[in-house]
């Protein structure tokens, strides 16, 4: 009998270290709690002095300047509230990567900015490249407008704040990554108090026309080039 309590108590002392749940499984090492998140929303705002382009179903998203010049910012949106981190988790840091698809310039920096207002994407979809954009739909975002016919950014080309959440240098085609603790910052607030969770905004070098960059969007043919929204977490 006094082997057998012996030999069991090891094994309740191994479960414990293990972490053992009540369901037989075990919890990841720290560090290594992470999820993927995909884009819900994007889309992007075409300088337009009547704020009657947008691009919401279309396959790319835009930031920079062209050569007319006109200025192009992009919008996107992660529902981090309905993702699968645990209640209570804390974010420890978060990356967001974009596959850039085209360019018509050298390295420039690429901002991430957190936006402060409500904004809308619907079925409008610009052909070809879709670097003009396209008419918009009712509840689309445009340059001037949150929501078309509804309500106004209050100052066009969006609302958000002013300090960078994160930067980075687009050159060639490729894979691009932001992370920063501003951004760890951004999405705990936005898994804590989903109804403040606008997204972010992507501003290129606005300085010079023949910026532009092109990345690709949640709609995108290749789902391996969509936007992702990697957070890792502690546990409560």
């Amino acid at each position: 009998m006094g082997r057998w309590r012996s030999h069991a108590f090891a094994i309740a002392v191994l479960l414990a270290v293990a972490g053992c749940a009540g369901d037989g499984t075990t919890d990841p090492p720290d560090g290594a709690n992470n999820v993927q998140v995909g884009a819900d929303m994007d889309n992007t705002l075409f300088e337009d002095s009547l704020g009657l382009l947008s691009n919401g179903a279309g396959q790319f998203l835009f930031a920079g300047v062209t050569n007319q010049p006109l200025t192009r910012r992009a919008l996107i949106h992660f529902d981090v509230a309905a993702s699968q981190l645990p209640s209570g988790a804390t974010v420890d840091s978060a990356t967001l990567t974009l596959n850039m698809s085209r360019t018509i310039g050298g390295p420039t920096a690429v901002r991430l900015h957190r936006v402060t207002a409500a904004w809308g994407e619907e079925g409008s979809d610009a052909p070809g490249a879709e670097g003009p954009g396209t008419t918009a739909l009712t509840g689309d975002a445009t340059w001037l407008h949150t929501f078309l016919n509804a309500s106004l950014w209050t100052t066009p080309g969006g609302d958000f704040a002013q300090s960078a959440s994160a930067s980075t240098t687009v050159q060639v085609a490729g894979s691009y990554s932001w992370s920063s603790t501003t951004m760890a910052a951004d999405v705990q607030s936005w898994f804590d108090a989903p109804a403040g969770n606008f997204g972010w905004i992507l501003v290129g070098d606005e300085s010079s026309p023949i910026t532009a960059k092109r990345f690709d969007s949640r709609e995108n043919n290749v789902a391996g080039n969509r936007p992702v929204l990697t957070v890792y977490f502690t546990r409560p």
